[in-house]
């Protein structure tokens, strides 16, 4: 008999929506000859029309909220509930629900695995309420979960350090992208930057991910084109940066693109891809971007370091964005173009990462408790680590401290 696992806190499938949702794609399809896939959807994201019962192979349930925001809370909480009664193992997504796992591993015998999608407390979008609960529900998701997953080695840094504990590391794939998606005659007229030079830039139009900074440099250097793809009406801080930008002849604003072959279509011809994210650790859109081959430049904190093998060009403010922008010649673009797509080609593929998580599920079986340990790196002096070229370790900054880039 398969093992029955509930997958927790994704918008639902098909994919719409973000990385937790790619990685639920991909996972059923790799591994639903092996696992008794539940994935538990918002109905608020999918029409009558669009629910099934079933998508390749795993059961679908709808939850009448919305899967983000303050509703994610109760989302993820009525999921949790629903999947005692009928799974194995509890695959969540996201720490929104934590608050429910002293109560799981009390009162059940079911099996926890948590990603707890990067340092989310830290996000500038949330309020001072939601960060204290997120902070909260982040010490939860640790402390009771069997297993818990860090999508990059920075936020096992992160967790080693705060908890005392070891997570797994497990990135996202990108091979689901499509190299050399060539644009039609429809596609230089629907869009037409593509027919000169751009740089791309794919994100939800948050402030922690730099859009203003971005646009803001290209906007005074108007002899670079720069191409945005966002989520521009979900808030006032979109909204206000699109009526200000999409006035610039050199600066297009579009709305999110769901289609894969337009979407890789747009990126994959771009000379350049900018990656402004601050928070987080994986990110899929960066990991897209190095397996189609793009160049990047990156804000420079450790997930992102740690993501590009510390090979990319990375900025801090706008001077060093716009100087890079200045500086950088041909040759140093198509040498970082080929650095990001070997690095991408080894380590983000999709059939490694269904491996990994397979492994953990099967390992959660045998977990009773996790070991303490104490990483020794919060004992080195940092400049020691200077000598050495271990990106995650030389640009991590302890927990405790104050200016922390995290």
């Amino acid at each position: 008999m398969k093992t029955k696992v509930a997958i927790i806190g994704t918008v639902g499938l098909p994919a719409r929506y973000g990385g937790f949702e790619t990685l639920t794609e991909h996972l059923v399809e790799e591994l639903s000859d092996t696992y008794d896939f539940t994935v538990y959807c918002s109905s608020k994201k999918y029409s009558s029309e669009e629910r099934k019962e079933s998508w390749k192979g795993s059961r679908l349930k709808y939850i009448p909220l919305d899967a983000n925001g303050i509703q994610s809370i109760f989302y993820d909480s009525w999921s949790i509930l629903h999947a005692l009664r009928g799974s194995d193992v509890l695959l969540i997504l996201g720490v929104a629900g934590a608050w429910l796992l002293p109560f799981v591993r009390m009162f059940t015998n079911k099996k926890i695995i948590i990603s707890i999608d990067g340092i989310e407390w830290k996000r500038d979008k949330w309020p001072l309420a939601a960060k204290l609960y997120l902070w909260f529900a982040e010490n939860l998701a640790v402390k009771y979960s069997h297993i818990d997953i860090s999508d990059n080695e920075s936020i096992q840094d992160y967790t080693s350090l705060r908890y005392e504990t070891i997570s797994r590391v497990i990135e996202y794939g990108a091979d689901h992208t499509r190299v050399n998606a060539a644009p039609s005659e429809q596609d230089f007229v629907t869009y037409p930057f593509l027919s000169k030079p751009y740089a791309v830039k794919v994100c939800r139009i948050e402030p922690e991910n730099n859009v203003l900074t971005i646009l803001k440099v290209f906007s005074e250097n108007p002899e670079h084109h720069l191409v945005v793809v966002g989520n521009w009406e979900n808030s006032h801080y979109g909204k206000d940066l699109k009526q200000k930008f999409s006035v610039f002849e050199n600066i297009s604003l579009l709305d999110p693109i769901y289609d894969q072959h337009t979407l890789d279509m747009i990126r994959g011809n771009a000379f350049l891809y900018i990656h402004g994210h601050s928070a987080g650790g994986t990110n899929p859109s960066l990991v897209e971007a190095m397996f189609l081959g793009l160049p990047v430049i990156c804000y420079g904190v450790s997930y992102n370091r740690t993501t590009t093998g510390d090979q990319a060009f990375y900025f801090s403010d706008e001077k060093e964005l716009e100087n890079l922008l200045k500086t950088l010649t041909q040759d140093d673009i198509k040498k970082c173009a080929l650095r990001m797509k070997k690095i991408a080609e080894n380590k983000y593929v999709w059939n490694t990462v269904a491996e990994k998580y397979s492994q953990v599920i099967q390992e959660s079986f045998s977990v009773t408790a996790k070991k303490n340990v104490y990483p020794e790196i919060s004992r080195l002096d940092k400049k020691m680590l200077e000598k050495y070229n271990i990106s995650h370790l030389q640009n991590i900054q302890l927990f405790n401290n104050a200016k922390s880039r995290i």
